[in-house]
């Protein structure tokens, strides 16, 4: 009996290998073909945003790259969930995209008790687009002239000091409980519904610190109403050589960020995954692109695939460690 069953046994290798070979074969030929007819890029936030802007220069260079329109659609909702849950449930043919950030593909599996996704199985990585630094800035008038004057104050004074940020959960929130953390200090949120407001309070006083990005500090950096203490990244920023990196201001530690990356549903194809890396990539690295992206107080990160995979693996795990260590919760 033993011959025969070594025989069926090989016969079903033979057969599974034989289905995976025509699988293959089926996807390099759908490649090839791909795409035959209009993308749609989710954008889960409203238009106009950061996160908008951003997105429609990456459909707007897929277009070019790939002689297909890619239409921009903004589904918003619950923090970018609700764009991204569409987007998860989406055929994985190659013609429903989602533009991701550090909120959707991040954080959100450990502030949102319900969702309905979970970024490290839900999709399949494209690419990093952008990288964007946050800085640690205070209204001028908290007499403090660096990092380390900021924390010894906060230490002085325990849970006096406010920071503000554009909502419970958001990355500028995270960011400042992350930098908590670090300096061991104890600092008041107060949350806003926006960054706008948040940025006025910090202005006119009402808050005194916040973690934000280059864009929306800078007018005020510049006006000498909000004073940056210090910047991440490995380098100082052009726009502000007077300001430190973390590292030069003492807190080597303290690492932050915004990204954003493209993504399609789970079981996309991997020959139109590799299509669309293949003209992302390239895309960010032509001069046009890279100057609007500076625009927007951000800089090209293009990566392979599977780069972007253990990057989306290791992001869920630092800010689900933030999000738990600070309490947020949402419904």
């Amino acid at each position: 009996m033993a011959v025969p069953l070594r025989r069926h046994h090989g016969a079903h290798l033979t057969l599974r290998l034989l289905i995976s070979i025509v699988a293959l074969a089926a996807q390099a030929v759908f490649a090839q073909g791909y795409p035959a007819k209009p993308i749609h890029l989710i954008v889960p936030f409203p238009p106009g945003g950061p996160t908008d802007i951003v997105g429609r220069l990456v459909g707007h260079k897929l277009s070019e790259g790939l002689g297909q329109p890619v239409v921009v659609e903004n589904r918003a909702g619950a923090g970018g969930t609700v764009g991204s849950s569409a987007a998860a449930k989406a055929p994985p043919d190659g013609y429903t995209l989602l533009y991701g950030s550090t909120s959707t593909l991040a954080i959100a599996p450990a502030l949102y008790r319900d969702l309905t996704y979970d970024p490290r199985s839900a999709f399949a990585p494209i690419s990093l687009v952008s990288r964007g630094a946050i800085i640690a800035a205070i209204n001028a008038q908290v007499p403090a002239r660096t990092l380390q004057e900021f924390i010894a104050l906060a230490k002085k004074t325990p849970g006096k000091l406010s920071y503000a940020s554009a909502g419970s959960g958001t990355p500028p929130h995270l960011a400042a409980e992350l930098f908590k953390s670090i300096a061991g200090v104890d600092l008041l949120h107060v949350p806003y519904k926006g960054g706008a407001p948040a940025i006025n309070d910090l202005v006119g006083g009402q808050v005194q610190a916040i973690f934000e990005g280059e864009v929306v500090l800078l007018p005020h950096i510049k006006s000498g109403r909000v004073r940056a203490l210090a910047i991440t990244g490995t380098k100082r920023e052009a726009e502000l050589p007077d300001v430190p990196t973390f590292a030069e201001a003492g807190l080597p530690k303290y690492d932050a960020y915004f990204w954003s990356g493209l993504v399609a549903p789970a079981g996309t194809p991997a020959p139109v995954i590799e299509k669309l890396n293949s003209v992302l990539v390239q895309a960010l690295n032509a001069p046009d692109a890279r100057e609007a992206l500076r625009r927007q107080g951000l800089e090209p990160a293009g990566t392979t695939a599977q780069q972007f995979a253990a990057f989306i693996s290791g992001e869920v795990e630092r800010w689900g460690e933030v999000v738990k260590a600070s309490g947020a919760k949402l419904d």
